[in-house]
């Protein structure tokens, strides 16, 4: 798997329709309706998200590899 950066994945939650709801610090916070879960992207510059959380949000957000 490839990982990267948080930007790039905040882009991605965005396309399948979650939205900003607030930023805190350096993390965004996106919600989707209907959905009770929110997701906290770490926006660090263009550093890439360690592998075991990308895998988790993908698994929550509905994203597969091929997406990426």
């Amino acid at each position: 798997m490839k990982s990267i950066s948080g930007k790039r994945f905040a882009k991605l939650l965005e396309n399948k329709g979650w939205f900003l709801v607030r930023t805190s610090g350096s993390h965004h916070i996106y919600m989707k309706p209907g959905n009770p879960v929110r997701i906290s992207v770490p926006m660090h510059g263009n550093k890439d998200l360690k592998l075991g959380l990308l895998r988790h949000f993908m698994n929550v957000a509905g994203i597969t590899e091929t997406e990426l």
